[in-house]
This record gives C-alpha cells, sequence and structure tokens, in this order.
C-alpha cells in the first residue's frame, strides 16, 4: 500500500466517522437539544387517559414538524458541497491550487459547522449545514485528487478500490457503537454526538499535514 495512501487513509476514517454520526444522530440530536423537541415515548404515557394521549399528541407533532425542519437544514449541505465543488472546477482551471490545504481549510469548516449545534437556534441552524458542505465536497473529491496524482496509473483501479475500505470500516466501526461510545464519554445528551462528528473532522483536517508527496499536494505535477 502506497504511504500517501496510508495517510489518506487516515483522513478518511475520521472524515466518513463524522458523517456517519451525522446521518444516524443529528435528528435526535438536534430536534432534542436545538429545538427542545425531543421525539416523546409512548410507554411513558397512559393514552387510555385522554389528557395524556393529547399531550403525546402534541409533543409527537412538534418533534415531527422539528424534524422536518432539520430535514430541509440538512438538505443544504449538498447544495453548499455542489457550489464549493464548481468553485474548485473554475478556479482549478486557471490557477493551481494547493489540495492539502484546501482540504484541511475544509475540514475545519465542516467541524466547525458541528461543534456550533451545540450554540445555535433553529433559525441559524442552516448555516452550520452550509459549512458541514463546504467539507462534504472536499471529501468527494480532494483525498482522490491526491491519490490518483501519487500512485502509479496501471495500478489505479486496484488503488482506488482498497482505498474505498477506508469509507467502509469507519462506518462499520461507528455503527457497531463506536458513535455511542465515543459521544458517551462526553454525556448522555443527543447532542454530544455532533460534538464528536465535529471534533473528528478536525482531527481529519490535522491529518492532511501528514501529506508530504508533491504530486499530491499540488495541482500539477510540478510545483
Amino acid at each position: 500500500m502506497p504511504t500517501t495512501m496510508k495517510k489518506l487513509g487516515v483522513i478518511q476514517f475520521f472524515s466518513w466517522f463524522a458523517f456517519f454520526t451525522m446521518w444516524s444522530m443529528a435528528n435526535p440530536a438536534l430536534t432534542e437539544h436545538v429545538f427542545q423537541t425531543p421525539a416523546p415515548i409512548e410507554a411513558n404515557f397512559d393514552m387510555t387517559i385522554t389528557a395524556q394521549a393529547e399531550a403525546f399528541n402534541i409533543a409527537n407533532t412538534a418533534f415531527q414538524k422539528s424534524s422536518n425542519l432539520i430535514g430541509s437544514a440538512m438538505g443544504l449541505y449538498g447544495l453548499s458541497s455542489m457550489a464549493f465543488a464548481l468553485l474548485l472546477v473554475f478556479y482549478t482551471s486557471k490557477r493551481r491550487i494547493n489540495r492539502k490545504y484546501v482540504h484541511m481549510i475544509s475540514l475545519f469548516l465542516g467541524g466547525l459547522g458541528f461543534l456550533l449545534m451545540n450554540y445555535t437556534s433553529p433559525n441559524n441552524l442552516k448555516y452550520c449545514f452550509v459549512f458541514i458542505g463546504f467539507a462534504w465536497g472536499s471529501i468527494l473529491s480532494m483525498p482522490y485528487a491526491m491519490l490518483s496524482s501519487s500512485v502509479d496509473p496501471k495500478k489505479m483501479g486496484v488503488i482506488m478500490g482498497i482505498f474505498n475500505m477506508f469509507i467502509v470500516i469507519p462506518q462499520i466501526i461507528a455503527a457497531l457503537g463506536g458513535v455511542n461510545f465515543v459521544s458517551g464519554i462526553l454525556g448522555k445528551q443527543a447532542i454530544n454526538a455532533m460534538t464528536v462528528a465535529g471534533i473528528s473532522l478536525i482531527i481529519a483536517g490535522f491529518c492532511n499535514f501528514l501529506i508530504t508527496n508533491k504530486n499530491a499536494i499540488s495541482y500539477q505535477e510540478e510545483i
């Protein structure tokens, strides 16, 4: 396995761990912490009593509304990632970029977006996802650009196939309890999962300092 690929694998691990955490935990975390409308547990209500049945319905309706708003806000990270990708296309058509630092800054912005969820309001939540979109756009492009410029073209297919393991492995670890374990260290609140995602992206950003291959760093082969 090429050295640059191993280093990029570390970056990918923390990046995809963060996004799997968001996909699995954003709704319970944000409905509870940002919107103050956690999902009601039906077992805690006596549905045979009219007042409690109504209380459950009111709480459940508020939760559903919050979930819909969170879904709309999450849609913005896809749009901002697309805008970021288009900006890179236009910029790199005329100038070189330092892929390492572009990816690093993008991951830092995404990490900031996750961390700000602890302090944001429902109206400002969309800006957190805009920041996250910058990281997402970079994750889908920069690691592959860096890898493809630093390996033997004749082995590109095999290398890319193996490289995708660094996408799958962190998601498996997260799904098997990694998210709950790490966020549980910070406390029982669901929003801690978003803090873990933010820290994970920031760690991934700092790991870009591991990349030293000049072909991987530069848009063109010469620096």
